[in-house]
């Protein structure tokens, strides 16, 4: 009955996972299009579905433990270990297929966040070299409202007389 539970968790995991992905690109179409202010929104998104991700895991590992033992293997067993240790081909093969999905949207996630950081880095440093740039001294104008130079910086009084 476990080796039921546990597919039925991976089967859970996997769907979330692909629900992970799914955010990771919306927040990547976010960042290449330069629609940022709804970014936070988007990374709220992918936060929320860590979150359920970590409880899925941790579900799935107790699941694991559960037919580790029935199976005759430590508690500690992981995917792979039940795959080699099962003690049917269906379930091999069950369990095979779900290692193997979950190793490539693992690889696929990696890949969409990696491009994601990127995007961020080169767009705080766009930001950063745009704030050094700004001028922040005020001009001053003479008599007549024109701009004037300001060597010595603002005077209170015109000097020149």
């Amino acid at each position: 009955m476990s080796a039921n539970e546990l597919s039925t968790l991976l089967w859970r995991e996997r769907e979330l996972l692909e629900l992970l992905m799914f955010k990771l690109e919306e927040e990547q179409l976010l960042l290449t299009t330069g629609k940022s202010k709804w970014l936070p929104f988007a990374t709220k998104e992918v936060e929320q579905v860590l979150v359920r991700l970590r409880s899925a895991g941790m579900e799935r590992t107790v699941e694991s433990a559960v037919l580790a033992a029935d199976w005759g293997l430590p508690d500690d067993a992981t995917l792979r270990d039940l795959v080699q240790h099962a003690p049917s081909d269906a379930w091999r093969d069950i369990f095979s297929s779900h290692l193997a999905a979950l190793t490539s949207l693992t690889a696929q996630i990696a890949e969409v966040r990696d491009v994601n950081l990127s995007y961020l880095r080169a767009a705080s440093r766009a930001t950063q070299e745009t704030l050094a740039n700004l001028t922040t001294t005020a001009g001053v104008y003479d008599d007549r409202g024109a701009p004037a130079m300001a060597s010595s910086g603002a005077h209170l009084f015109d000097r020149r007389f």
